[in-house]
């Protein structure tokens, strides 16, 4: 055990809040430890967001190159060299993640310390580095940045078959035969296409009678209509019961539907059911600390614990796991503890977009919510079809849907599945943010032909 350092402020996890943090706190001043244990750019940079988005775009130049006849393009046979696709991944992981390690080194008051973390009182660290020897630091403020990963379900058979999360999965080198996917949101759209786009039969297994059942169920069923004209196949309300090996090195997955009893087969699988915190290694009581049923750190809306100079930033407390929500974690803790101001988490807009294809962009509230809340409301509703850009680009699956206080005529909540639906949801955010109303987008002047412009005609109802 070597002598104690003091630092003003520890951080624990190199994430899309961590990182930032750090080098704003050690910029202003203040002597700054960030600890990780494995990789800096947390997940965004290593197993979520510049990996998956990577491997989706090559997955859609496949899709456009099949396509190509309907351009008037004529192409041979579209192949996929997926260790080719693998290591174009790799290749932009590695350079995110050493550029963000060089800054982070070059940044004056910080020490970047590669390194496990566990609380041995509440301003006080055990790091273990892979030296082997057990440092202690101390901070009157720690900041815990630790994200989360993939879970498991206890399903019986599944610790004795080979099986994929979201990060194994994307080191494949050769294009699954028949991937069965275990789990019906997010995740597993994005990958059941991308896969699907590589040239592998795809199965979805839900147990909910919907992809997405977080969406309203207009924009879970034309995502599952979009993704069965792709080819892929969709087993809802199904649960699962059990998986074995299979006699021809695959594997197979029983599940109970309304229907009866079936068993699936596949070459692999996917488990697509959920993320954990990563918080069980950190030693919370030691700091007086615990978590929530979902294994979650609680905090307030300024991110502070129920300990006075801890807290907590980003998936590992829980609510919306985006990187741009940990992102903006972040900026609270910096307006308050650097500009003197009194930021929150209240009321703020979470957008995100899956980077399906059509994207779905959201933002705001669904219709569902809006109801559930009492508000008087209206729908505006209209297919991509009427929009003259995606027809132009043949492109035009999808449909625009906004919900509108009706006695303000602010819109509350807006959902884009269509061509670049993220982008589109952008800009109604952004007249979100700046209280404008529907009638003004309906009567704005946007260029010919955009995307942009399907706002008139939307609002027009």
């Amino acid at each position: 055990m070597t002598p104690s350092r003091k630092y003003d402020a520890i951080i624990i996890g190199a994430g899309q809040a961590g990182v930032p943090l750090a080098r704003s706190l050690a910029q202003a001043g203040w002597r700054t430890a960030l600890v990780e244990g494995e990789h800096v750019g947390g997940t965004c940079y290593n197993e979520g967001c510049t990996p998956t988005k990577t491997m989706i775009a090559s997955a859609r130049v496949a899709y456009l190159g099949r396509r190509a006849g309907d351009y008037g393009v004529m192409m041979g046979p579209v192949s996929v060299d997926l260790a080719a696709v693998r290591q174009r991944k790799r290749d932009l992981v590695q350079s995110w993640r050493a550029g963000s390690e060089n800054r982070l080194r070059a940044t004056d008051n910080l020490d970047l310390l590669m390194a496990k973390a566990s609380f041995a009182g509440p301003h006080e660290l055990e790091i273990h580095p892979n030296d082997g020897d057990i440092h202690i630091i101390e901070a009157e403020r720690v900041f815990i940045n630790t994200g989360t990963r993939p879970s498991a379900p206890a399903l019986p058979g599944l610790q004795q078959v080979p099986f994929f999360t979201s990060t194994t999965i994307m080191e494949l080198d050769q294009v699954p035969e028949h991937l069965l996917i275990l789990g019906g949101g997010y995740i597993a759209v994005e990958f059941g296409q991308m896969f699907r786009r590589f040239g592998s039969e795809v199965t979805i297994v839900q147990r909910h009678d919907t992809l997405l059942p977080r969406e309203d169920t207009d924009v879970a069923e034309a995502i599952a209509t979009i993704l069965q004209q792709d080819g892929i196949e969709l087993v809802l309300g199904a649960g699962a019961r059990g998986v074995a090996a299979g006699a021809d090195g695959g594997l197979s997955l029983d599940v109970v539907t309304a229907s009866g009893a079936r068993t699936l087969s596949g070459s692999h699988l996917l488990v697509a059911t959920g993320r954990i915190p990563n918080t069980e290694a950190l030693s919370l009581p030691a700091a007086g600390l615990g978590v929530d049923r979902g294994g979650f750190i609680p905090v307030n809306e300024r991110l502070e614990t129920k300990v006075s100079g801890i807290y907590a930033l980003g998936d590992v407390k829980g609510g919306p796991a985006f990187t741009h929500i940990s992102y903006d974690d972040y900026r609270i803790i910096r307006t308050n503890l650097l500009e003197g101001g009194d930021a929150t988490i209240a009321n703020r807009l979470v957008p995100y977009t899956v980077f399906m294809d059509p994207q779905l962009g959201r933002v705001g509230l669904t219709e569902r919510e809006a109801r559930e809340k009492g508000m008087d409301i209206r729908v505006f509703a209209m297919p991509m079809n009427y929009v003259a850009r995606a027809l132009e680009v043949d492109e035009s699956r999808g449909f625009l849907k906004a919900v509108v206080d009706r006695a303000t005529d602010r819109i509350v909540g807006f959902a884009a599945l269509g061509i670049e639906g993220g982008e589109l949801m952008a800009i109604v955010e952004v007249a979100m943010i700046g209280g404008v109303k529907a009638s003004t987008l309906k009567e704005a002047v946007f260029a010919h032909p955009t995307l942009a412009e399907s706002l008139n005609n939307l609002f027009a109802g």
